[in-house]
């Protein structure tokens, strides 16, 4: 997207969703309190002809994702949500050893390890060659790049297409969303199905999820939104899930729009009214949501000075991107989380970025005994608070956030 312009359907863009003022790249995790460091400003806008949420340009995908940060693999729960896409894939269309799935930003073959499991074909496209590597050690055959219509040309000259072509969480990692779904809709089999999963803007707005906006997020869509990006590039959405990963995803199935044989479900009208009906297709809604972010960064500012006057200890627990920018934007350091713990052995060991707050191993915790643990990924908040029940053997209480502070 040139600067200023909608990087769906190129209008100008004039008004703000949400500024969460300056903060470095969410998944740039620091090896040194004296590292140097580039901020960047966290402004997202909204299209008034499309209603796209989005950030501004900083920096290109090639510098965000050629090393990154994320392992999907260190979530006991989204391993058995992707385990249950699975079973749910193969029951729904029946596939089988004939069939070819392509999943877009594989990762470190988190999914793709089931469906190989069952003896079907997988292909992994993964742009980050660290976290590829890992998917390559398992058997997941990986193509270390960025998805477009160049490499999906190049991939079907070599006869590989996909049954099911797939994507968890990308497409709002995408800059050049029009040539990312013309890509789709080259590599995809006639009969084919595409699902993508991704964070509905709706449940964003409605549960303000502030904490989801950064700079690796180039776009948030609603139901709406994306039914108008896809039916642009004569991709037709027949089917849609609501999922509760990621405080509150949606699952679309699309199908090329001259394929007859898949039938639109109810679903994608009755989303689309709910979203009508919500406001969704009007500015008011997406004008008012930089008060609630406001409002809920005073909240959590005010409950960490109190416990922090009262002489308590809080320390955080992960150290995901959504919880890089809660921090960035409140304005939270070492004044008040004494540390961080996470599962990922890439993240121990370096420091917050922006923050300089140190991230640790779990162990951390039974050593310091805090009496408070501020849960950053708070959408795994069931089975973090599983994870470190021990803490309340000293008295130790959990901060949730998001969508609204709470102290359990």
């Amino acid at each position: 997207m040139s600067k200023g312009s909608c990087r769906f359907c190129g209008e100008e863009l004039s008004t703000i969703f949400v500024d969460l003022g300056i903060s470095p790249l969410a998944n740039s995790y620091v090896e040194s309190v004296s590292q140097k460091e580039i901020m960047y400003p966290l402004r997202t806008y909204v299209c008034e002809h499309c209603f796209l949420v989005q950030v501004e340009d900083f920096e290109t995908p090639e510098h965000i994702f050629s090393e990154y940060a994320y392992f999907s693999s260190y979530s006991d729960s989204w391993l058995n949500h992707c385990r249950n896409y699975v079973e749910h894939m193969i029951d729904k269309f029946q596939y089988s050893s004939d069939t070819n799935v392509v999943e877009i930003a594989s990762n470190d073959g988190y999914l793709l390890q089931y469906f190989k499991e069952k003896g079907i074909s997988v292909l992994g496209i993964e742009p980050a060659a660290n976290v590829a590597k890992s998917a390559i050690e398992k058997g997941i055959d990986t193509v270390v790049d960025f998805f477009g219509t160049q490499l999906a040309n190049a991939l079907k000259e070599k006869g590989k297409t996909a049954d099911l072509l797939l994507g968890n969480n990308v497409l709002a990692h995408v800059p050049d969303l029009n040539d990312f779904v013309k890509g789709m809709k080259v590599l995809l089999n006639p009969q084919g199905t595409i699902t993508m999963e991704f964070p509905h803007l709706l449940q964003l707005i409605e549960h303000n999820q502030f904490d989801t906006i950064y700079h690796e997020h180039f776009s948030y869509f609603s139901f709406t939104t994306v039914s108008k990006l896809f039916a642009q590039h004569k991709l037709s959405i027949y089917d849609v899930e609501q999922l509760e990963t990621h405080g509150g995803s949606i699952r679309i199935y699309a199908k090329h729009s001259e394929n007859r044989d898949l039938s639109i479900s109810q679903a994608v009208q009755a989303l689309l009214e709910q979203e009508a009906s919500l406001g969704m297709g009007k500015i008011d809604i997406y004008k008012s949501f930089s008060e609630k972010a406001v409002e809920l960064k005073r909240e959590i500012m005010g409950l960490l000075i109190e416990l922090k006057n009262n002489g308590n200890t809080i320390v955080g627990y992960g150290a995901p991107a959504k919880g890089n920018t809660l921090i960035n934007y409140c304005g939270i350091d070492r004044d008040y989380l004494d540390y961080t713990v996470d599962r990922s052995p890439y993240k121990q060991g370096t420091f917050l970025p922006g923050s300089r707050i140190p991230v640790y191993s779990p162990d951390v915790l039974k050593q310091t005994k805090p009496e408070y643990v501020l849960i950053l990924p708070w959408n795994l908040k069931e089975e973090i608070m599983e994870q470190t029940a021990f803490i309340r053997e000293w008295g130790g209480k959990w901060i949730i956030p998001v969508p609204e502070m709470r102290v359990l």
